[in-house]
């Protein structure tokens, strides 16, 4: 057993920081609260595997203990200390002794072999009969007692000095005599504030050998230690040492600061804001820290964050924090040539200058002409700490140096500099340059950002704005690069806020202009209702001519038309502004208005000639580079393949739109983003599963808000068909957004409805069912089409409960079925009223309501239906879903279908629809299905095809439990609480549900029960 007061306590933070001291004495005397005070490792080390191993390693855990030294180094907080902890944990847990000594920062008022006077001074206090025994054996270590350094008259009088030889072999004896019965671990944290007696004291203590297991780490930070740091020279000193093992701790990666990120945060982090900490930390643990401390915004740093990156300033020459400040304002990386411009300084002394901030690691060189600061939380730090005269002052001479072409620089950062520098008329041109650029090369969040900087600037009713800018231009641009950018509904706002700024007098055309493009965005939103009105009036304010605002007002006219079901006025208006387009030679306006008529063609005309048209202007628009036309045309043409059941076209047609949105830099723009999410839906239908869940893959702090919840809905269709609680999860990341986008209610909306009927919970179903209802009916209308499938499914979910719900109970279960079944003749109502049949989809879902309908008074013995009718209503189910090529739902009407035959008698067919639709779902992981279709067989039919066994083997890879969670998973397995695991372990009870926590996090459980299950299930433990 390790010994219980040599063990180190365990830190509890995921960094290292350590309390900053005024004074050698004072420390001493209060050193056992300072730095021996209780900690714990509950918290998870994340990222740090290979170099835990490899330390374990080197000193011998786990396998024959040797006596070894080693260094430790690594940028100040990139998680030494925590590092080490884990080790000596370990160590303790292994058996071992373990010992810890601190340097700490005294500057000229350094104490000789202050952590070894903690070491020993902590063992005189905890085991005073071990302590005596060694001074007994040792009497030099009476020197380094705490007691002893105080200003209390113990010190050794003047000509009484001690030999330090003589203090060396005691020390080393004394650990030697340590390490006899259980091998020792002495650790030297920040052995760059050691002193000179402290560092000649771990070079004997590497040089010479030990009779016993003893192991040597000490640590330290490179980024201290400059060219005239004393630490330098010893470090190459060590390294030459034989036996001597050095390794750099670098910093985490992206993944596992995230991780740190939330498990430091505690509760949901907006994705852009999760990105923001994780790349500003730059794998820097206690950065992420106390970014996440601070609740950080877009700007500022926190102070105690600050003011530590500020002591490197410190240390440089009056000219060195000069050019320093220049190179923040400057940004994080700078060149030679911008330096020479903005700082004031000849070339002999900026040089001079340079390698004084480069030799104190303040800069980095970058290629030949080029430096960067270390890290970028430093260059803020410098950033925010300048006086604003001083500024405002190097700002503006960047902005000189850039407008005078005298360093190179980009639109973007002259409008920067300028900004900053006041120079607003600069910053406003600068602004529009910028954005311009970043839409040429496909940038367009940079774009609205630099648009929306300039609208900004002229938002000062007092500012006179320059004669040659037209601003509603400059709106029009915004909300172009806005909607490029998947923030439609932001674009619509962004007009609508300076249609209101027009004042009462407006210029006709320039009200126009501004309607026209808040009806385009407000086509691409929820709010598009609005549209057709807009340009009602927008076509009245402009004279009836053929100018090219009036061409453009008429096409976006036609769509709003079209919007609202007036096919008629939509062809009417098509066609005349194809007409004028094709007169005034504008091939992206002729393109839109053919696109449009197409789109007419598909629902009252003629289908085919719609395809044609669409193949023909889809080969015009990529010819003539028309990327906009292009993914919209590909867009309905997928949507027509859809509609017709060519599931293969219309994943094609959708793929094609993805690969030129993300050629031309939009992967978040209307029609191409819309290609995207309808490809994964292909996918599903078609039963290609895990393709579908590897399109939806994304970045989250990329994503725009409705954007990130369409593609977790349709992932959330996925997870339900599988049976994965996940799903009902994901219902609650994507639900405060419902009111945005009709198809994201009805995506997540009908997921939930499976999600959780098929978890036996019919109340969560209906709620779910309900909800979409109301939603869709405060935007669209209550008889929205998707009704007919969330319909169909509900009353499955209803049926399926019957089987558990007793018989006095089931007239409540089955009371509101007569308003279901009112709601979808309402909708196919709307649906003829309309004009527009029903598709291949529709009409199975349609055929499906009505079978769910029979099975359920079928199951629930109310009015039941005859025999041979609700075996033709599921048969004509599955023949439609299989025409119609969607294969979990054919197979789950052949499950459906089997169960009645095999209740009427006819076991052969049952048996053979059993098979077929046992095989679809064992491919497609459905669990939920494969329990149905066990109840029916009364076989066990788990996933445990190929598919299933490669799934669980992945499951097995990316499960990464530590020794300890492992343990704690059997001990939970077995039954035992957090406080008996405690008791059993020897550790606290708190500590035991952190490690439960993160079990149940990464075995994706939702309980301790589940946990142990999936555990004996993947192997991780043996079978109950």
């Amino acid at each position: 057993m390790p010994d219980p007061v040599m063990a180190v306590r365990r830190p509890a933070v995921l960094h290292e920081v350590r309390p900053e001291t005024g004074g050698a004495l004072s420390v001493v005397g209060a050193m056992m609260d300072l730095v021996a005070t209780d900690l714990d490792t509950a918290a998870p080390i994340l990222g740090r595997d290979r170099e835990l191993t490899h330390l374990a390693e080197l000193v011998g855990l786990g396998t024959a203990p040797r006596s070894r030294s080693l260094l430790l180094a690594g940028d100040a907080g990139v998680g030494k200390t925590r590092l080490l902890a884990e080790l000596c944990a370990r160590a303790g847990d292994d058996g071992w002794r373990t010992a810890v000594g601190h340097c700490l920062d005294f500057g000229d008022s350094a104490l000789p072999y202050l952590p070894f006077s903690e070491l020993f001074g902590r063992l005189d206090r905890e085991q005073p009969d071990l302590s005596a025994r060694l001074l007994e054996g040792h009497p030099a270590l009476e020197h380094l007692q705490p007691g002893r350094r105080m200003l209390s008259g113990a010190a050794a009088a003047p000509g009484e000095g001690l030999d330090r030889a003589e203090l060396f072999d005691a020390v080393h004896g004394a650990l030697d005599e340590l390490a006899a019965d259980l091998p020792l671990l002495v650790v030297v944290e920040d052995a760059h504030w050691a002193d000179r007696s402290t560092r000649d004291l771990l070079t004997f203590l590497f040089t010479r050998p030990f009779r016993s297991s003893v192991a040597v780490v000490a640590s330290y930070r490179t980024d201290d230690l400059h060219r005239r740091h004393p630490l330098r020279a010893t470090i190459a000193e060590w390294a030459r040492i034989p036996g001597v093992h050095r390794l750099q701790l670098g910093p985490l990666d992206d993944a596992d600061v995230r991780e740190l990120v939330r498990t430091l945060h505690g509760g949901d982090l907006a994705p852009a804001e999760l990105l923001r900490i994780v790349e500003r930390a730059e794998g820097n643990a206690f950065f992420a820290e106390e970014l996440v401390a601070a609740e950080l915004g877009p700007l500022g740093l926190p102070e105690d964050l600050a003011d530590l990156l500020l002591v490197r300033l410190d240390r440089l020459e009056d000219l060195g924090r000069d050019v320093v400040r220049a190179a923040a304002v400057a940004g994080r990386r700078v060149s030679h040539a911008m330096l020479s411009a903005v700082a004031d300084l000849d070339p002999s002394e900026l040089e001079r200058a340079l390698r004084d901030a480069v030799e104190s690691h303040v800069l980095v060189r970058v290629g030949d002409d080029a430096y960067a600061f270390r890290h970028a939380l430093l260059a803020e730090a410098v950033h925010d700490d300048l006086l604003p005269g001083e500024r405002v002052r190097l700002h503006a001479a960047c902005a000189r140096a850039i407008a005078e072409r005298r360093v190179e620089g980009t639109a973007a950062e002259l409008a920067r500099h300028a900004r900053a520098a006041h120079d607003l008329d600069t910053a406003l041109q600068a602004s529009i340059e910028a954005g311009d650029d970043a839409m040429s090369v496909g940038g367009p969040d940079e774009a609205a950002h630099h648009y929306e900087a300039a609208l900004e600037l002229l938002a000062d009713p007092a500012r006179v704005l320059p004669g040659e800018l037209d601003q509603v231009g400059l709106v029009l641009r915004a909300s172009e690069a806005v909607i490029a950018s998947g923030h439609p509904e932001r674009a619509r706002k962004l007009v609508r806020d300076h249609l209101d700024r027009l004042g009462a007098d407006p210029e006709p055309e320039d009200r126009a202009r501004l309607l026209l493009a808040w009806a385009a965005a407000m086509l691409l939103t929820e709010s598009s209702e609005e549209a057709l009105p807009a340009t009602v009036e927008a076509l009245g304010l402009i004279p009836d001519e053929p100018t090219p605002l009036r061409a453009k007002l008429l096409a976006v006219r036609a769509r709003a038309e079209l919007d609202h079901g007036h096919d008629e006025a939509a062809a009417r208006y098509a066609t005349e502004a194809l007409t004028l387009a094709q007169k005034l030679d504008m091939p992206m306006l002729v393109a839109d208005a053919t696109t449009t008529l197409a789109g007419i063609d598909q629902w009252v005309g003629d289908p085919d000639a719609a395809m044609a048209s669409l193949d023909d202007i889809i080969r015009r628009a990529r010819s003539s580079g028309d990327s906009a036309a292009e993914m919209r045309s590909l867009f309905l043409l997928g949507g027509m393949h859809h509609e017709a059941a060519r599931l293969a076209e219309a994943r094609e047609a959708y793929h094609r739109g993805v690969e030129v949105a993300r050629s031309v830099g939009r992967p978040w723009a209307p029609y191409g983003f819309d290609s995207w999410l309808l490809e994964s839906v292909i996918a599903y239908q078609a039963g290609d599963w895990d393709d579908a869940l590897a399109l939806l893959e994304h970045d989250p702090a990329a994503a725009p808000p409705v954007a990130g919840a369409l593609l977790l809905s349709a992932r959330m269709g996925v997870l339900a068909g599988r049976g994965d609680p996940e799903a009902r999860d994901l219902l609650g990341r994507v639900r405060p957004l419902w009111e945005r986008d009709g198809m994201l209610i009805v995506t997540s909306g009908t997921a939930a409805v499976d999600a959780y009927g098929d978890a036996a919970d019919l109340p969560g179903a209906t709620h779910a069912f309900d909800d979409v209802v109301a939603t869709i009916g405060g935007l669209w209308t209550e008889h929205f089409q998707a009704r007919v499938r969330l319909t169909a499914l509900l009353l499955g979910q209803i049926a399926d409960a019957v089987a558990r719900t007793p018989s006095d109970d089931r007239p409540t279960l089955l009371s509101r079925v007569p308003e279901h079944l009112a709601g979808v003749e309402g909708t196919v109502a709307r649906v003829r009223k309309r004009k527009r049949p029903f598709g291949p989809e529709g009409m199975a879902w349609l055929a499906r309501v009505h079978a769910e309908h029979l099975r359920l008074r079928w199951l629930a013995d109310v009015d039941p239906p005859a025999v041979d009718d609700l075996l033709a209503a599921w048969r004509t189910t599955l023949a439609l879903f299989s025409a119609m090529g969607h294969r979990f739902e054919t197979a789950r009407s052949q499950a459906r279908l089997a169960a009645v035959l095999r209740a009427t008698g006819d076991a052969e067919e049952a048996t053979a629809l059993a098979g077929q639709a046992t095989a679809t779902a064992r491919q497609l992981g459905a669990e939920p299905l494969l329990r149905e279709l066990g109840a029916l067989t009364g076989e066990r039919t788990g996933a445990t095809g190929p598919r299933q066994a490669r799934a669980t083997r992945d499951r097995l890879r990316s499960v990464e439990l530590t020794a300890r969670e492992r343990e704690i998973l059997a001990l939970v397995a077995d039954g035992l609480s957090n406080a008996e695991i405690a008791r059993r372990l020897f550790i606290s009870a708190k500590t035991v549900s952190v490690h439960v926590s993160n079990i149940l996090a990464k075995l994706g459980a939702a309980g301790r029960t589940e946990a142990a299950a999936i555990a004996r299930r993947d192997g991780m433990l043996p079978p109950a």
